[in-house]
């Protein structure tokens, strides 16, 4: 069996918890070096690459980029479904998540990643609006058609989980933490019922009840996912 050991920066959940989480569901050791800065020597063991997360196999190999991790991570962990088909649903529908991920990150920052969210808060507030009436419902609109074509299962693709399930679910935590207000107001709704009922699903499966509960669980703060009251509403 490999040994993985990934690299990401220190004390957020970011893009590297949609690996993490593959790991802990599947209690899979892995070891994790928190990398400082942008010019760590960490970015560039095998190189190149552009930014972390990047994931060290114990063959010398490193591989980047969270969709890339995420797909080669998938078959050997059992996270891929059971066929060619459900194995490239799977990985279509994590891109779509993660997608998603990064809407709400530009939301905060909709000019630029280099100026603070203070320089920026007026563009925030208009982007704000978009992604809460437009780009969640549309997102969440997707989702739960595909769970309801996928009823029997209760899973987005085939009968087990998967990395799509699990990337959803972090997503939708991040958005929780971000727009509460609105995203309380989309559960009220009962549009959305089988998305919020997988959030569910995977928030209490066995495998990761210790780990999200735990201090190994980064918690939200000033990564990916913000909650700024003023860019939040029902």
């Amino acid at each position: 069996m490999s040994s993985y050991t990934l690299l990401y920066w220190p004390g957020i959940p970011g893009r590297g918890e949609y690996v993490r989480l593959a790991f802990e569901y599947t209690n899979t050791k892995y070891k994790e070096i928190n990398v400082p800065n942008a010019f760590s020597p960490h970015l560039s063991p095998k190189g190149p690459h552009f930014a972390v997360p990047i994931l060290q196999i114990d063959n010398g190999w490193t591989l980047s980029q969270t969709a890339a991790i995420l797909a080669y991570l998938a078959p050997k962990l059992k996270l891929a479904g059971a066929n060619e088909h459900e194995q490239a649903t799977i990985n279509q529908l994590t891109l779509t998540a993660l997608d998603l991920s990064t809407e709400a990150h530009d939301v905060h920052h909709p000019v630029a990643n280099a100026l603070y969210y203070e320089d920026q808060k007026d563009e925030a507030l208009r982007a704000a609006e978009d992604f809460k009436s437009l780009r969640i419902p549309k997102y969440l609109t997707h989702f739960e058609t595909v769970l309801k074509g996928n009823a029997e299962n209760n899973v987005l693709v085939g009968s087990a989980i998967s990395t799509a399930d699990l990337t959803l679910f972090q997503v939708l935590e991040g958005l929780l933490f971000a727009f509460p207000r609105r995203m309380g107001t989309m559960k009220k709704s009962g549009q959305y019922d089988k998305t919020f009922a997988l959030h569910e699903t995977v928030k209490n499966l066995k495998n990761l009840q210790h780990y999200l509960k735990s201090d190994r669980r980064n918690e939200f703060s000033m990564g990916l996912f913000r909650h700024y009251p003023e860019l939040d509403s029902e």
